[in-house]
This record gives C-alpha cells, structure tokens and sequence, in this order.
C-alpha cells in the first residue's frame, strides 16, 4: 500500500485535475466516477485511457458538474469506475446509484470496471452485471500473489504475457455456460479481464490497474514494465465499446 499512499498524498496537496466534456461544450462520450467510492489519482488514470481511446471524457459524481443520475448518463455511450478502497465502503456511497448504472447498461450503455470497479460488477455487493461471480484473485487456488499490498502481476493478455500494476484485484468466476469474452487470465488460469453482453449494452471488467502509469509504479517501489500496460487498458476501452453480439 506504500505507494498508493504515496500518489494520495500528492494528489491530496497538488491541485485538482479537471476535465471538460470537448471543446464547443460537446456531450462526453464517456464519464468516469470521481468521488467518495474512489481515490484520488485512480479516475485521472482511467480519463486518460479513455482520451487515449478517442473518447470525448468528463467525471461524474457527487461533487462533479455532472451526478450520478439516469439523465447524466442519458446519451453517454460508457460510464467508468476506477479503482479505489474497500469495497463496502465504495458500496455504501454507491448502492443508491445502482439502478441508475445497471438501466444504463441494459438500455444499451457500456461499463467499464477496474479492480475497485470490477469488484463491484459483481453482486455481493454490486451492480450485478456479470454472468458469474467476482472474487479476489489472492485467495484463488494457484495464485501467485498471497498478500494485498502493491504488486506485479503478469497476465496472458491475447495470447501475450504482459505485467502490470497489481493490489488486490478481482478475478470472475463465470457461470456454466456463460456467454463472455475472456480478454486476460492470471498464470493460475483465472479470469482477469472479460467483455460481455449485458442487455442491449455492454460490460468490460479487469481486476488488475494496466490504466496505471509510470508513477504509480516508482511510488510503490515496483520495477516499472517496459511496455507500461496502458496500452492494453485503451484495448479494452476498444472491445467493450463494440456492438453487442446480440
């Protein structure tokens, strides 16, 4: 937890980033949730993913110019949730908003969930959008990480093993017979990284932080991967904003 201490220290005394929906006041394509069921840093890296993804990109929130509600959302193409705290905690802020998210998926929205976010894909507590169960990747038969501080974490990523930013991420547990696109596995076999159909939208989870930058590496007194994995978050950025397969 060292270094996710470190980037709230920062981020608590540095001033506070911005960022507009485009330029002539143009909807966002895109919103990620910036509030008490986050941390600081943790929505600036998703946004810039999503920029990266060529996404027009604003936070929502509580003390954002745009709340959580069904009108906020209407004609937005993707809500994000970034990582964050405990999960109950993030849950106590967000359960009221439940309906608001899961009709915006269902109506043909998409969501987009990292390690926090994934965790709360899932439905004890959450959003309930997955086709199985979410579960931390530490306690799974075979892990290769037995402790929830900062960590690297190597994926099968498409066919390519890639490293990445790690502290206590999820893993999905699907359903028999579950209709999902298993983006990532850890190197235990288990699902790291998934895109499905959820009603008419759609819903992309990983439990591990490839949204993460250099900083966050340095912080933590990690080794920094050489490719950074950011390149993988805008992949999924790319899979879950494609149509539907149904």
């Amino acid at each position: 937890m060292t270094g996710l201490l470190d980037r709230l220290l920062r981020l608590a005394t540095g001033p506070r980033p911005t960022l507009t929906a485009g330029a002539g006041g143009a909807l966002p394509d895109a919103v990620v949730y910036r509030g008490p069921a986050t941390l600081p840093g943790c929505p600036e890296a998703v946004a810039r993913a999503l920029r990266s993804a060529g996404l027009r990109t604003a936070y929502i929130g509580p003390d954002e110019c745009l709340p959580l509600t069904a009108e906020s959302l209407s004609g937005v193409r993707l809500y994000a949730q970034p990582g964050g705290g405990e999960l109950d905690d993030a849950w106590r802020h967000l359960r009221r908003s439940a309906s608001v998210v899961r009709d915006h998926v269902e109506g043909g929205g998409a969501y987009l969930g990292f390690c926090l976010g994934a965790y709360l894909a899932g439905d004890d507590p959450g959003f309930d959008l997955l086709p199985g169960k979410v579960d931390q990747y530490v306690v799974s038969l075979g892990a290769t990480i037995d402790h929830t501080d900062d960590a690297l974490v190597s994926l099968d990523w498409g066919g390519s093993t890639r490293t990445m930013y790690f502290q206590d991420g999820a893993y999905v547990r699907l359903a028999d017979g579950a209709d999902a696109e298993v983006v990532a596995r850890y190197d235990n076999g288990a699902v790291a990284a998934l895109v499905c159909d959820r009603g008419r939208g759609r819903v992309g989870v990983v439990g591990p932080h490839p949204e993460a930058e250099r900083d966050w590496y340095t912080d933590a007194g990690l080794p920094v991967p050489r490719p950074l994995a950011t390149d993988l978050a805008v992949d999924l950025v790319q899979r879950v904003c494609a149509p539907t397969t149904g």
